[in-house]
């Protein structure tokens, strides 16, 4: 039978999670791979430990309401969503309040976030002992089945992956997600919580997404930030555009930003989403953007960067 760490392995680890390192630790639905959600460079270790890294927003857990409320707006419905289910397997998609604090890349550069309290003590207490959100999807290699018991996410990493054991997982599956507009609640995943079960709360239907609605949440890529400005991939820029550069570039006088002078991938994510809103924010009606190799976090900028450049409707 699993024993539940103590105060000080939850200090240790809180400890961990502050230095930017990251930590696997048990919720009622889920292990979570956890990372603080405000270092850019801990959420992109995630990407990278996970494998075949995707810019998807990731559901920032949060140890109380008042630690939410920080974070994002919630209006009456959702604020009334949230005392009801919280803590539990519900995720709830909210905008961002400003100078919330979250890294850029923890939201995919959205203006939304999907905010948990999960159900469990051990994550409630590595949650109070960081004093921080953290950003923390299933704690498997992308592809594999999620872990629901710390040794199976130790076998996932081979062990590289520090993980506090909570026991068992009580769900096993990942959390329900909704969003609120107005007076309607929409289900964007289904998951541990039955929409049923919502209606019943509160005597209402719950919608469920259409297909390829562009709603922010986990695996739900067409919800990503696209600039107003066209975007033009793998090119020099041309004379009135802006460009977004990547490795040594030659001189260009329009609106010009470097993901990485150096060609350094992970400097490169990690500048993606902050720089394009910067071009987007100058007027520039077309972005040029020069190639990125499509390798290692490379993948994952160029999946956001061909979704950032498709066809609008």
């Amino acid at each position: 039978m699993s024993i539940f760490p103590d105060d000080q392995a939850i200090a240790e680890a809180a400890a961990s999670l502050c230095a930017g390192k990251l930590v696997a630790f048990p919720t009622e639905t889920v292990y979570g791979l956890g990372a603080d959600a405000t270092n850019p460079d801990a959420v992109l270790s995630i990407y990278e430990t996970k494998g075949r890294p995707r810019f998807n927003p990731l559901i920032a857990h949060v140890a109380d309401l008042e630690m939410a409320e920080k974070l994002a707006v919630f209006s009456p419905l959702a604020k009334k969503l949230a005392e009801k289910f919280w803590p539990g397997p519900l995720s709830i998609v909210v905008p961002l309040r400003p100078g919330h604090g979250l890294a850029d890349v923890a939201t995919a550069g959205l203006d939304t976030v999907a905010l948990r309290m999960p159900d469990h003590p051990v994550a409630l207490a590595l949650l109070r002992a960081t004093g921080r959100p953290l950003s923390a999807p299933s704690a498997n290699p992308s592809g594999k089945l999620s872990p629901t018991t710390a040794e199976q996410v130790r076998r996932g990493f081979s062990g590289k992956v520090p993980v506090l054991d909570g026991g068992a997982c009580k769900a096993g599956v990942e959390s329900t997600i909704v969003a609120v507009d107005g007076e309607t609640i929409i289900q964007l995943r289904a998951g541990a919580l039955a929409r049923e079960d919502i209606e019943k709360a509160f005597g209402r239907k719950v919608a469920r997404a259409a297909k390829g609605a562009k709603i922010s949440a986990p695996g739900m890529l067409l919800s990503h930030y696209a600039p107003n400005a066209s975007m033009r991939l793998d090119t020099a820029p041309q004379p009135g555009e802006a460009f977004l550069a990547f490795g040594p570039a030659s001189a260009f006088s329009g609106e010009t930003r470097n993901l990485s002078p150096s060609a350094d991938l992970h400097e490169a994510a990690r500048n993606l989403f902050s720089m394009l809103h910067e071009l987007d924010a100058t007027g520039a009606e077309t972005i040029a953007v020069a190639p990125i190799p499509h390798e290692g976090l490379g993948e994952a900028i160029n999946d956001r960067l061909q979704r950032a450049a498709a066809p609008r409707d």
